[in-house]
């Protein structure tokens, strides 16, 4: 049984993955994990490949478990994997709850090194991950601090083992994306810390993007011209003056 596993799957970039795959691939099952159950059951009304809903919350270690018994049990081989779950906070590092940030750290990291380390062993040559990532893993960014910090981690962590994978051929992505238009700002936005955004994509246009990206074996994959330039500038110019350009922008 070949199957694509996709985690964060009930809303945002998850879900828009699942539909895009369910075309671009030859799968049995495409396994979708999240924690709201109703949300992943009703994607089957919008895909023709079967869908398995797994309910779990992949911030407790039980989670992680049950999803490596299920693949210890089902024994397929799983063609993609795309760890699309997390979360950010906008405001101050001292203004932010610690569990808040505790728990972005859990689901943001600590879950993507989990799901990645439990499923490889049920992964053929031809394998692809995606690891869903952020346009904030190329510099520091003040006011979003840790979630930045989380996703410069997941840049640094998927460039590193796709190089490692290359023997087995399996190959590993992050997925950088500026401004989307998703569920994560009605979690991410609690007052007016951020109060510029200076152009948003859609869902659509960052994973056929980096289904793209996949193809050609790139092991970074950032949507729009205007945001790859913001890439290559922020790689020249010294962080210190990145932040503080930044920090103009917010009126900071």
């Amino acid at each position: 049984m070949k199957i694509a596993v996709v985690t964060g799957a009930s809303s945002g970039m998850g879900k828009e993955f699942v539909l895009q795959i369910s075309r671009a691939k030859q799968l049995d099952e495409i396994w979708v994990i999240a924690r709201r159950a109703n949300r992943l059951e009703a994607l089957q009304n919008e895909v023709e490949t079967k869908i398995r809903p797994i309910s779990l919350d992949l911030t407790r270690e039980e989670s992680i478990e049950a999803y490596r018994s299920m693949l210890e049990a089902e024994q397929p081989e799983v063609a993609v994997l795309m760890n699309a779950s997390g979360f950010g906070r906008f405001g101050k590092f001292t203004d932010t709850e610690l569990d808040v940030m505790m728990k972005m750290i859990d689901l943001n990291d600590k879950a993507y090194v989990a799901m990645t380390y439990v499923t490889l062993p049920f992964m053929k040559e031809g394998g692809e991950i995606y690891q869903l990532d952020s346009l904030s893993s190329f510099q520091p960014v003040p006011y979003i601090g840790v979630y930045g910090a989380t996703k410069a981690f997941v840049l640094s962590f998927s460039r590193a083992l796709n190089v490692e994978l290359k023997s087995r051929g399996i190959k590993v992505m992050a997925v950088c994306p500026g401004w989307v238009k998703t569920e994560f700002f009605d979690h991410a936005v609690k007052d007016d810390t951020i109060v510029y955004y200076n152009k948003f994509f859609t869902s659509e246009q960052v994973i056929k993007r980096a289904l793209r990206d996949m193809k050609k074996g790139k092991d970074v994959s950032v949507c729009g011209a205007s945001v790859r330039a913001q890439v290559f500038f922020t790689k020249l110019l010294p962080h210190t003056l990145v932040m503080k350009i930044w920090c103009k922008q917010q009126k900071k």
